[in-house]
């Protein structure tokens, strides 16, 4: 019975990463707050748990932009033998997300540690709700028009480092880059696929560096099923959850998200401080 209710709370905790991983209110915030207001505990296999979690998710992105990565791949190639306007604005693109990728990345392998000890708390996810709010808000009306072929290596610098403030729990990743990005004017479907297309490197790369966490993880065999059962929840979840996000952001509605943050944030610092 122990080990059935283990597994309910491993499918709960991937359902709900699936869901929270592609909207812009904080996935990683979101499962602190869950774990904590639900006492649950992963012992020993935060790495195990995070690492098919937002691998699952990365799935769910591969299958969603398959026909955009595909074009993206072989334009790219292509550039080095034919030089089109088309085969340009594809390796530009492909080049700004590797630019993007370079200070998450960065500062993920020097203080990903200490984000970790100091800042993964309900009282820093809750004040981080707000100021994601906050961003969302400031962001909801606005139509930019700058496309693929548009963008600059400045955009790329700046939405990479709008991505390493969101290794801070409660600062959304998708919130962050696609507010980034609308903010330097580039419309709502390029922010999103930039977005979630710098996902691929951020995912994999965390992947590679939790390697040797997992090898090392003590109840990999025993907690087989539980992490079964996290990895389907989150695959399924975040396919929906990001066709989801796609139709919001194509009816400019981000409005809501920053709106719930404004509700959520507040309410669990007050829980926090009512708890203890």
């Amino acid at each position: 019975m122990e080990q059935l209710w283990l597994t309910i709370k491993f499918l709960l905790l991937g359902l709900f990463q699936g869901l929270t991983e592609p909207i812009p209110i904080s996935s990683s915030g979101h499962l602190l707050i869950a774990q904590y207001f639900l006492d649950v505990e992963i012992e020993g296999s935060n790495s195990t748990f995070a690492l098919l979690v937002n691998s699952a998710s990365l799935i769910a992105v591969l299958i969603i932009y398959r026909d955009d990565i595909k074009r993206l791949v072989i334009n790219g190639l292509k550039f080095f033998k034919e030089k089109t306007p088309e085969t340009r604005r594809d390796f530009m693109f492909v080049v700004y997300l590797v630019v993007a990728t370079i200070p998450a990345g960065i500062i993920g392998v020097l203080f990903q540690d200490t984000i970790d000890s100091y800042l993964s708390t309900i009282v820093t996810v809750g004040v981080t709700l707000v100021i994601t709010g906050l961003a969302l808000w400031l962001i909801r009306n606005m139509r930019g028009q700058r496309k693929d072929g548009n963008m600059t290596m400045k955009d790329a610098w700046i939405i990479g480092g709008a991505q390493a403030v969101a290794l801070i729990p409660g600062i959304s990743r998708s919130g962050a880059t696609i507010v980034a990005a609308m903010a330097r004017g580039i419309n709502q479907e390029t922010a999103l696929r930039f977005s979630f297309l710098l996902f691929i490197p951020v995912s994999f790369g965390g992947a590679v560096l939790s390697i040797t966490d997992i090898v090392n993880d003590d109840n990999l065999a025993t907690m087989a099923v539980p992490y079964i059962m996290a990895f389907v929840g989150s695959l399924v979840a975040s396919y929906f959850s990001l066709k989801w996000f796609m139709n919001i952001m194509a009816k400019g509605q981000l409005k809501y998200f920053a709106i719930y943050c404004f509700i959520v944030g507040p309410l669990v610092v007050l829980a926090w401080f009512l708890l203890n």
